[in-house]
């Protein structure tokens, strides 16, 4: 990335809208890892919160270096569209007895698929917050290396407040996991293999369906959810 040298004006001007955007988009990383943590205990919560941290910056820089090749790659939207679909409704699904430990403790394992969660939607939702911060950058190393080093303490902060929040209303895990399906049906729209073959006039429509998107996460996360408490209670 070539460096760029900004007027002190247009520098600060810059680093406002890296701010902005940092504040718009980390949101989005937080809600994951809060949603992913929500079952564990307090001491794996606030070690999920930090690796969740440092996965989503070291995602964020390695989309940094390749923005030019990832934005080229057909498709990429629409598989990391899906890959945050499925995230959306398994967040809302419970862990099943076998898969949480057995005895309800959150071992080990449920910390570490936490992380596997966070890992995958991470992945897909740093592409566009790297592309909007390296827009505002306009090719500015320090600008872009400042807008990461911002969006650290913003997930972390707007992490635990989630989770803080989930434990008081626990109604939020729906909005959530409807938000992150918001999100797959906008990434898997505006790919542009996608809008190539359903045509531009498509995107016209693409807040009615990144809300039927997130209709379809809410309906089919919760009658999963269903099934498996049923299955639960059945069990020995």
């Amino acid at each position: 990335m070539a460096e760029v040298a900004f007027p002190e004006a247009q520098w600060w001007i810059a680093l406002l809208q890296i701010i902005g955007i940092d504040i718009l988009l980390s949101g989005d990383n937080a809600l994951v890892i809060a949603l992913a943590c929500r079952r564990l205990p307090p001491r794996q919560r606030r070690l999920g919160i930090w690796l969740g941290t440092l996965v989503a910056v070291v995602l964020r820089i390695a989309c940094a270096t390749a923005t030019a090749y990832l934005m080229m790659v057909p498709l990429l939207k629409a598989v990391g569209g899906l890959l945050l679909l499925w995230i959306a409704v398994k967040l809302l699904v419970p862990e099943e007895p076998q898969e949480a430990g057995g005895d309800g403790s959150g071992d080990g394992g449920s910390l570490w698929n936490a992380i596997k969660i966070i890992v995958i939607a991470d992945a897909v939702m740093s592409f566009d917050n790297v592309i909007g911060v390296a827009a505002a950058a306009k090719g500015s190393v320090p600008l872009l290396a400042l807008g990461i080093a911002i969006s650290i303490p913003l997930m972390v902060i707007g992490s635990r407040t989630m989770l803080w929040l989930i434990d008081r209303a626990p109604a939020l895990i729906i909005l959530g996991s409807g938000l992150l399906g918001w999100i797959a049906g906008e990434l898997l729209l505006l790919d542009p293999l996608v809008t190539g073959l359903l045509g531009e006039q498509v995107v016209g429509y693409r807040y009615l369906i990144a809300a039927a998107f997130a209709l379809f996460v809410v309906a089919f996360g919760l009658l999963l959810r269903r099934r498996v408490r049923a299955r639960s209670a059945v069990s020995p």
